[in-house]
């Protein structure tokens, strides 16, 4: 069977070329027959950039609206809608096996369960597919790391309104608040959304009247207090190759890497959580990325895991902090033919082989109507000042904020000093950018 790159019939596609890219330029490196073919599952334009420069074939499988773009790159494209899994799901994975696809990589969330899916066949191997839903059910992620001995705050799920009230209620019980107190914040969250999406913070119980009817079922959690941060953790036949710590500044606005060197004290319990994450989740090749807390008195709890690049361009973050591509990283620990030769050989040594700190801050418009976008000098002039990624406005009105809410774009930083760059960060989120 040969890979789809035949778009639909179109008068012109030349305008979707890209310039930069190594199969337009005829600087694509060779692809080594010996080494995994791998299926990139999701559109991610610096993904297939890193799979174009790295020595394993691969294919890209995406909705049908990329096939014009891939048509006039030159890049191998088999078309896919992921649609939620149903009886149709076979055809996509017994596809890649007849082209000898080894390994289907998710880009995206929404993938995730997809690659378990087709995994387990092209592996032959039925858990995969279960251990997927692990990593995309936050109930059922809770519940496995709880049986694995790995901390986590009280959880349960809502159905309606009326679970919310009882579990924030319960909440507020449990840590014997009186008559008059203030009450604990809880979380709402969506099972299966990646990052800030559908999280809201419930402080009071009017807060709960404000989410949509559709946005059941939830997860309820307690609140932790305490300091929030992820981890990215490479692992290769069972065992962490590369664990970056990611150091939030101010949670859904901005993340720097590496940490601080207090943050970074913790490495070495920190590790040990993500083997224990490891061996609970019989986690044996991939890339995962965990979110912990680090309470007031130093307990350690888990916050959620997942089995798929992060938000907030972290990618992106580390290959200008570190120099190597964690796409192709990920292509590597992924790949079933890499040697354990090879992975040792891509890595570098963690903090001490970082050139410096590269972060980036989530752009929100702090106002309701905008009518350009205006870098502030503060931002621009900065030494620290790296390149961003926002546009002008496509309407003057600026939309209410659903939960935590998606931001406009991304700006980002480079520079020597990590207390700089958390400062220079945090300084960001007083400054009006679209005006």
């Amino acid at each position: 069977m040969s890979i789809v790159t035949e778009a639909p019939n179109t008068s012109d596609i030349s305008s979707w070329t890209d310039p930069t890219m190594d199969s337009v330029r005829g600087t694509e490196t060779p692809k080594d027959p010996n080494k995994g073919y791998i299926a990139l599952l999701g559109w991610s334009v610096n993904a297939i950039k890193a799979a174009q420069k790295f020595d394993r074939r691969y294919v890209v499988v995406a909705p049908d609206w990329a096939a014009d773009f891939c048509k006039a790159n030159k890049i191998p494209y088999i078309p896919w809608d992921f649609v939620r899994l149903n009886d149709r799901s076979m055809e996509i994975a017994e596809r890649l096996k007849e082209e000898g696809v080894d390994v289907a990589i998710p880009l995206f969330e929404e993938t995730v369960e997809w690659s378990g899916a087709i995994n387990s066949v092209l592996m032959d191997n039925p858990r995969m597919y279960g251990q997927s839903i692990l990593f995309r059910d936050k109930a059922l992620m809770k519940r496995r790391a709880q049986l694995g001995g790995i901390r986590v705050g009280i959880f349960e799920e809502a159905h309606e309104k009326e679970d919310i009230v009882r579990f924030m209620k319960r909440v507020n019980q449990t840590l014997l608040k009186l008559d008059g107190d203030p009450d604990d914040p809880i979380h709402v969250k969506a099972f299966d959304k990646a990052g800030c999406l559908g999280h809201r913070m419930i402080r009071k119980l009017e807060d709960i009247d404000s989410i949509p009817d559709e946005e059941y079922p939830l997860l309820m959690e307690s609140h932790l207090s305490g300091w929030e941060f992820a981890v990215e953790a490479w692992i290769h036949d069972g065992k962490i190759q590369f664990l970056n710590i990611s150091e939030y500044v101010t949670l859904g606005y901005s993340v720097f890497v590496p940490a601080t060197r207090e943050l970074e004290s913790w490495r070495d319990a920190i590790t040990k959580q993500i083997e224990k994450l490891i061996k609970t989740f019989d986690i044996q090749f991939g890339l995962i990325h965990p979110e912990y807390f680090v309470t007031a008195d130093g307990e350690m709890y888990f916050g959620e895991i997942a089995y798929r690049p992060p938000g907030f361009k972290a990618f992106e973050l580390i290959e200008r902090a570190y120099g190597f591509s964690a796409y192709q990283a990920s292509m590597l620990v992924f790949d079933p033919k890499s040697t354990k030769e090879e992975v040792a050989a891509f890595f570098p040594r963690e903090v001490v082989d970082a050139k410096g700190y590269a972060g980036c801050f989530g752009v929100y418009p702090r106002r309701r109507v905008v009518s350009k976008l205006e870098m502030p000098k503060e931002c621009v002039e900065h030494p620290y000042f790296d390149y961003h990624e926002l546009v002008a406005p496509l309407e003057e009105t600026v939309p209410e904020r659903d939960a935590y809410g998606t931001h406009w774009g991304l700006v980002f930083f480079f520079g020597d000093d990590p207390i700089k760059m958390r400062d220079l960060l945090k300084s960001m989120e007083e400054l009006d950018f679209y005006v």
